[in-house]
């Protein structure tokens, strides 16, 4: 079964504005069953707060047009946002899924966290795709494609005509996303898009971040054709050692983000915060200086 064989997936993208995120509802059309894709659990770090306004916009969306959540979609363990895939796994019943190679970013902050009794076979989720694996949504068929690079465990969902692409690449003006966190490869990021952009030309593209350059407003939605034609960092670099270079080079001014030590000992979890201790309070775990030679801000 092709992309063509089913329904043109409805895609809706809620932008987060504080971290840039994009959060997504794809539906099939004719069954109304829909997947959800990187959803963000709100988290303020001055205050130490969190919060499910991101997650309930989507489930009074998802109420409002009728649908059936069948799936709640990771594209990999974030590093600027809380996942809220356990959230909304307890208010729908729907599975969470995530890509297979999971367990190898589990076990790499396992040991920066020193996170002793943490499970690293990504049981956390109900089910972790592998390369090429297949479901669908409703009538729509999907598959996976392994886009490691990131991170490790990076995964693009192809749902009909429609490739979530998270971080790897951005719009045509942004580029592509770093590659600099611990586990992350540029030549391989630079193999994972040569993947993508030999879908279809049609192929529609959502990204998970804007960062609204020169003040724009945020999009998400461009097309495998004009990522070839237009995107700063493919038309700049012809090959992959002219990615590797102009992406280290960009890397490495670039600030840690600023929720990275925060959000990845809660998505390493699938979502799940720390549980309460004796006091009925949750605590996050602050390793120090262990992410070396980062860029200062």
């Amino acid at each position: 079964m092709t992309e063509a064989d089913g329904p043109r997936p409805i895609v809706r993208g809620f932008y987060e504005r504080r971290t840039g995120s994009i959060q997504y509802v794809a539906s099939c059309p004719r069954t109304r069953r829909c997947a959800i894709i990187d959803p963000v659990l709100d988290f303020d770090e001055k205050s130490g707060a969190t919060a499910t306004r991101c997650a309930d916009e989507i489930l009074a969306y998802v109420r409002a047009e009728g649908l059936s959540v069948e799936w709640i979609l990771d594209t990999h363990p974030h590093a600027d946002h809380f996942s809220a895939a356990r959230y909304l796994k307890e208010r729908t019943g729907a599975p969470t899924a995530i890509g297979e190679r999971v367990v190898e970013v589990q076990k790499l902050w396992k040991a920066i966290y020193g996170f002793v009794d943490l499970p690293t076979d990504g049981s956390q989720w109900d089910r972790t795709f592998a390369e090429g694996d297949a479901f669908s949504v409703g009538e729509v068929p999907a598959r996976v494609l392994f886009s490691p690079g990131h991170t490790l465990a990076s995964v693009t969902y192809v749902i009909g005509d429609a490739a979530f692409v998270h971080d790897t690449l951005f719009m045509p003006d942004s580029g592509t996303a770093r590659a600099d966190f611990p586990g992350g490869s540029a030549a391989a990021l630079w193999r994972s898009i040569q993947a993508i952009l030999a879908l279809a030309g049609e192929t529609r593209v959502f990204t998970g971040h804007d960062y609204r350059p020169g003040g724009r407003e945020a999009r998400w939605e461009s097309t495998v054709a004009e990522q070839r034609a237009r995107n700063t960092h493919i038309v700049a670099a012809r090959t992959e050692s002219d990615f590797v270079r102009i992406r280290e080079e960009r890397d490495a001014t670039l600030p840690m983000p600023k929720l990275i030590l925060h959000a990845l000992q809660v998505n390493i979890r699938g979502g799940g915060l720390p549980e309460p201790e004796a006091n009925g309070r949750r605590y996050l775990k602050f390793p120090l200086d262990a992410l070396e030679g980062a860029a200062w801000e």
